[in-house]
């Protein structure tokens, strides 16, 4: 932007005269607009803050199940495989922070070969899903290798 000098003349500038009268309804105008502003980011802001929320109870929830389950799975691994009975057994757990229902349901496909294990974890919770976790257990074969005297040894 080009200034020209020679084509000012400050005998004919005239002075901006400020008014005094005031600005009647201008100021409300300018509050209301503000505040529908605000309304619609607030409103943005709580639906978003809803979605995250509610991710996180079902994170929290998937947390806790797959520790029961992995418990379950663990507890039923380490014991002796004739000491896991065959049948239905069902446990409800109504502490805090977890509260469910453990349905392990065990099936002998091969007698005193082969056990099938199956564990449903049904949470109190409606926000949280159910789980099913399914293995098979067998009977380990036993070694005679220090065996001297057996007759397959």
């Amino acid at each position: 932007m080009r200034l020209s000098v020679c084509s000012f003349n400050r005998a004919t500038a005239t002075a901006t005269t400020v008014t005094s009268e005031p600005r009647k309804g201008f100021v409300l105008v300018e509050v209301i607009v503000a505040m529908v502003l605000l309304a619609v980011a607030v409103s943005s802001l709580a639906a978003l803050m809803y979605s995250v929320s509610q991710s996180g109870i079902v994170a929290t929830g998937n947390a806790y199940r797959n520790g029961v389950l992995m418990q379950e799975v663990n507890r039923l691994e380490g014991i002796p495989y004739d000491s896991i009975p065959v049948g239905t057994t069902s446990y409800t757990v109504s502490t805090a922070p977890y509260p469910h229902t453990r349905v392990i349901t065990v099936t002998e496909p091969a007698v005193q070969l082969v056990k099938t294990v199956q564990v449903v974890i049904t949470p109190a919770n409606v926000n949280y899903k159910p789980d099913t976790v399914n293995f098979t257990r067998t009977k380990a074969r036993t070694s005679r290798v220090l065996c001297t005297d057996c007759p397959q040894g």
